[in-house]
């Protein structure tokens, strides 16, 4: 397998006889305008660096496959230096940096070289605790997926496949665990199996094949499974407060906020220290003003104390709407359930120690479940998620549906006049309330270029080396024609959820679809990351606990319930 990936999917890390590199060297690289002397602060010259570099192997192998590159020589904080490789400049693209490697000057030894992705994406170098400190950590992560696991094993019970779901859902950290050591080759391939299940298995269960026959059943009561509940929010917001860190997409939330509150554009002419962070929706910067105004910005890249107050208040709100739309279904043992396998999955705590901003999707996916019997509250919360982080879009024609019977459709034999005109109606206007309203603080100031092109073409345009599109299709991005027939594929659905499956429409099959809908577009995009698990895993959780038969009633009525799914399998809010 190995023989078959490319150039830029091998990890080149640092060179034996150094120690693990911890991070990328700060400071700003300067181009070294005169080689034979030696800047200020450093005892080298530029061109003995170079005659390091290039007897390190992995430059000479490099530079065998690809003698055309053409080197420079930067000094950063002392005492590193730094040589990059470029390809020849073009008037029709601009130069790729191929290699880079770092030179430290008080020993003249290389400490870290890299080659392909790696070169322009730090992130995917395996730097320890770059996403999240210690969270990552094996004596942090391995009891978290016990504890996910363990209140659910059926230690005198044959195992059924909600076990396999657990396994599953905890099979990704697996992907993680490559691309923390930096293996590209592995993590990208190995996180689409995983991710391709979860997609089939709530389209099925949509449609009502693998619904359960029995309740969902746990080791310990809802009682000791709150105790631990508590404990584990307390553990968590106590691990982000003394051990974590605030990535650029938190920094990105609090800059736009700062924007906002100072009557500033919200994108364009971003501080260099998160130059492209005006990627987002404008409702992802509106979020961060309260944290703000409150815990304010002082201008650097520093602890954010905003960032972390948002990231932990998102984390505690869907926790809490899980445990009330779980509540409202089932009772305290649902709502009790939800709200613990949020907490104990470790991804979440993954998001809530990177300090980012992808729990409020899953915030505002949770409560469009929570308003879904109210077409215009479901039609202003779609709106809103839709201008996060965009992948909510797919879901619009799926909640202008909402549950019961179609709106369109004739019930009890009414023969009034377009019935569905009202609930339709009501969804639209309200999606388009929380569409502009946002829209406006862009639109009034002349903003909106700025907006499409750092937003909207960025986010389309960028490759990255994190799926498989960009990893495999390379800097010229060759996959693209198999990328869009996907991304069609998915489109096609999301417009094809309007009318199927037919008939009355349970909340299990709206969440198993709206998780099915967000994880083939995360399948579609170039760009894809770990902390986008969470936009999904809300769904997949409510799908398969609430598709459970309820234990209050009756075993016979229980089994007239699966012989009529999907319409009455599936529980509705109370």
């Amino acid at each position: 397998m190995l023989v078959l990936l490319p150039a830029s999917a091998r990890a080149a890390g640092n060179p034996p006889g150094q120690p693990q590199p911890q991070s990328a060297p700060p400071g700003t690289p300067a181009l070294v305008s005169s080689m034979n002397a030696s800047p200020t602060g450093f005892r080298l010259t530029g061109s003995q660096v170079l005659a390091v570099a290039k007897r390190n192997a992995t430059v000479v192998a490099e530079l065998h496959k690809y003698p055309h590159l053409i080197s420079y020589v930067y000094t950063r904080t002392y005492p590193v230096w730094q040589v990059s490789w470029f390809t020849p400049p073009s008037s029709k693209r601009a130069q790729i940096e191929m290699i880079q490697l770092y030179v430290d000057d008080t020993t003249g030894a290389v400490t870290q070289v890299w080659t392909g992705y790696q070169v322009a994406w730090t992130m995917a170098r395996g730097y320890p605790g770059a996403f999240g400190r210690k969270v990552t950590a094996l004596y942090i992560w391995l009891p978290l997926c016990l504890l996910f696991l363990a209140p659910f094993i059926p230690w005198r019970r044959r195992p059924t496949l909600w076990h396999l779901d657990l396994l599953m859902l905890l099979g990704m950290s697996v992907s993680l665990g490559f691309f923390n050591r930096a293996d590209l080759g592995l993590s990208v391939p190995l996180i689409y199996p995983f991710m391709l299940y979860f997609f089939v298995r709530l389209l099925l269960l949509a449609w009502g094949r693998g619904i359960p026959r029995e309740p969902l059943r746990a080791v310990i009561s809802t009682r000791w499974l709150a105790v631990i509940l508590i404990f584990l929010v307390a553990f968590r917001i106590g691990l982000n407060v003394v051990n974590s860190n605030v990535i650029d997409v938190g920094y990105a939330g609090v800059i736009g906020a700062s924007k906002i509150v100072h009557d500033q554009p919200v994108y364009g002419n971003w501080p260099a220290s998160n130059s492209a962070g005006d990627t987002y929706g404008p409702v992802n910067y509106f979020a961060y003003v309260p944290f703000e105004a409150i815990f304010g910005w002082s201008g650097t890249w520093d602890s954010l104390p905003a960032a972390h107050a948002a990231a932990i208040a998102f984390d505690l709100l869907t926790m809490a709407g899980l445990m009330v739309l779980g509540w409202s279904v089932r009772g305290p043992t649902g709502g009790v359930t939800l709200a613990y396998l949020w907490a104990a999955f470790p991804f979440t705590t993954y998001v809530l120690c990177s300090n980012s901003n992808d729990a409020l999707v899953a915030l505002l996916m949770v409560v469009c479940l929570l308003v879904m019997r109210s077409p215009p509250a479901r039609g202003f919360f779609a709106g809103l998620a839709a201008l996060t982080k965009y992948a909510p879009l797919v879901v619009a024609p799926l909640m202008l549906r909402g549950i019961g019977p179609a709106p369109w459709a004739r019930t009890g034999g009414s023969r009034r006049r377009r019935p569905w005109l009202r609930p339709v109606l009501g969804f639209v206007i309200a999606y388009a309330v929380a569409i502009v309203l946002p829209m406006l603080r862009v639109l009034v100031p002349g903003n909106l270029h700025a907006f499409w092109q750092d937003s909207i073409v960025y986010q389309e345009q960028r490759p990255a080396p994190f799926s498989i599109w960009g990893f495999w299709g390379g800097y010229n991005q060759s996959l693209r024609p198999e990328q869009h027939v996907w991304l069609a594929l998915i489109v096609l659905l999301g417009v094809a959820v309007l009318v199927f499956p037919r008939g009355r429409r349970t909340l299990v099959q709206v969440a198993a679809l709206a998780g099915a809908l967000i994880i083939g577009l995360e399948m579609s995009v170039s760009y894809w990351f770990y902390l986008y698990i969470v936009w999904f895993f809300p769904m997949v959780v409510i799908a398969l606990v609430l598709a459970h038969p309820d234990p209050g009633a009756p075993r016979k009525k229980r089994l007239e319930a699966l012989s009529s799914a999907p319409e009455s399998a599936a529980p509705q809010l109370r």
